[in-house]
């Protein structure tokens, strides 16, 4: 590497993004007694800016082929250092969650150019290399982020995990400004604004009819404008795609199973693997009475499994075809998931071991190989969209599954402890868990609803995974190109053995 200024610069911005994807999870308790959140806001914390990044991404990586890669990359990070800053100032819950939006905006116009900007500043081998490190930052922040979070948490509080981010966000875009050249996609692009929009509308109103339903029923009027709005925004955008000259997302691709099918896979593994893990946090902080730190440290073997795994994988599977690798992954991650579907009134931490572990190895397979088998699955020239939908994709699996699981495990509460009596719990957040239900009550109706989300989420993994095995061939059957992503090494396109 001649110069690491351009890599240090991107790296930092990927690193802070992605580790507040995770870094509220262990603070959620924290911050429903603060803020008096209900567990319908809680999921809104979440959502709220996983959405964001899922429904902008696209648009905005287009937006930045057109205006300059650089410039939107160094907006985004103001964007997302004022909304962070927005976050750890919010005196209720309505703040709180729409900071967490905008920071979502922010996130999704740095996200959107890393791997550009990289792609402008280096060549041949600095390339690779760069790309390489990047990939292992990219994981790295994803099995930190809840370990951060609970020392933050635990330490000055809960407010200084978005508070962190105005240093650094000041670092990156000194930096960037110093060192990473201005680029731009080829001449004469447009910016597909009404592709952006319906797909936006569509994400969100889906998330919203999916949480809506969950706590005022299926048929109530608010879910089901939700979902009708959804499926007409739905519409809108196929429309917008077939007409526009560039589209966001070229919709012949869908016509490709294998494509379609690592689409599938990208959802299917963040929804099952990650979904059910904010309300773990929830349940071994707020009913085991753990600390911050030590309800981050019992999901370590799922972060450390995952981490282990991607990096030894890279080496012992090459030449496996992608819909193996990324197929029985995902059998796995369902596995895991049913494997924590087994707590009782009297269970503890340790129950989950198992399950966070068998989870971490399914994670550590999938997530290199879906950005390979996307790219394997469709023409060179449709590279860029492809790795962007596939990164959409999984955000947008994140954020229903978060949304999913919240209205299973708060079905599964009213049904153990009585309709009137779940609806206090739910509607008065984590602290309404030591109010007037008896203790082993609600020990006993949030292990019922843990276990119906872990069930759900275990079912999605395995349909998942049955799909991706089925969908994600090559014409004859032999295993595609492989990206294969080690940390500290370059991730590599490797041909399958024959």
């Amino acid at each position: 590497m001649r110069t690491w200024g351009p890599l240090t610069a991107v790296s930092l911005g990927t690193f802070m993004l992605l580790l507040d994807v995770t870094i509220v999870v262990v603070a959620l308790p924290d911050m429903a007694r603060a803020l008096g959140a209900s567990l319908g806001d809680l999921q809104w914390v979440i959502d709220g800016y996983a959405l964001a990044l899922a429904a902008l991404l696209l648009g905005v990586g287009a937006a930045a082929d057109v205006l300059g890669r650089r410039r939107l990359n160094i907006i985004g990070t103001g964007v997302f250092a004022l909304a962070s800053l927005g976050c750890g100032l919010a005196s209720d819950a309505g703040l709180l969650v729409a900071a967490r939006a905008a920071q979502g905006l922010g996130a999704a116009a740095m996200f959107a150019t890393t791997l550009p900007l990289l792609g402008a500043a280096y060549q041949g081998r600095d390339r690779s290399v760069a790309l390489g490190v990047w990939g292992a930052v990219s994981g790295a922040a994803a099995a930190l982020g809840p370990i951060v979070g609970g020392l933050l948490t635990e330490g000055p509080g809960w407010r200084w995990i978005f508070f962190v981010n105005l240093p650094v966000s000041v670092a990156s875009i000194w930096l960037t400004l110093r060192v990473v050249p201005e680029s731009k996609g080829p001449a004469g692009r447009r910016i597909d604004w009404a592709g952006t929009a319906s797909f936006a509308v569509f994400a969100g109103a889906g998330t919203y009819g999916v949480l809506r339903g969950g706590t005022h029923g299926w048929a109530s009027t608010a879910a089901a404008a939700a979902f009708a709005v959804s499926a007409l925004a739905l519409v809108c955008f196929v429309l917008v795609e077939r007409r526009a000259a560039q589209p966001l997302l070229d919709l012949r691709l869908l016509r490709k199973p294998a494509f379609t099918g690592v689409l599938v896979g990208a959802i299917g593994y963040n929804a099952a693997a990650f979904g059910v893990i904010p309300y773990l946090s929830i349940w071994l902080q707020t009913v085991l009475g753990m600390s911050p730190v030590r309800g981050s440290l019992v999901l370590l073997p799922l972060a450390g499994m995952s981490f282990l795994v991607a990096a030894v994988g890279g080496r012992l599977l090459h030449g496996v075809a992608p819909r193996l690798v990324i197929g029985v992954g995902l059998l796995l991650i369902g596995t895991g998931a049913l494997c924590m579907a087994v707590l009782d009134a009297d269970s503890s931490w340790t129950s989950l071991v198992a399950g966070l572990t068998v989870t971490g190895v399914g994670a550590g397979l999938v997530a290199p190989a879906l950005a390979g088998a996307a790219l394997a699955a469709v023409p060179p020239a449709n590279a860029g969209m492809a790795g962007g939908a596939v990164n959409t994709f999984r955000q947008l699996g994140y954020a229903v599954g978060v949304a999913l699981f919240g209205t299973v495990l708060t079905s599964r509460m009213q049904d153990s402890i009585g309709r009137e009596a779940a609806h206090t719990a739910a509607g008065g957040g984590a602290s309404a868990l030591h109010g007037t239900v008896p203790a082993d009550a609600v020990r006993s109706a949030f292990a019922s609803g843990l276990n119906g989300a872990s069930l759900t989420a275990g079912i999605a993994g395995l349909v998942a995974g049955a799909l991706v095995l089925v969908m994600v061939r090559t014409p004859r059957d032999t295993a595609a190109p492989v990206a294969v992503a080690t940390p500290g090494r370059a991730p590599r396109v490797e041909e399958p053995v024959r």
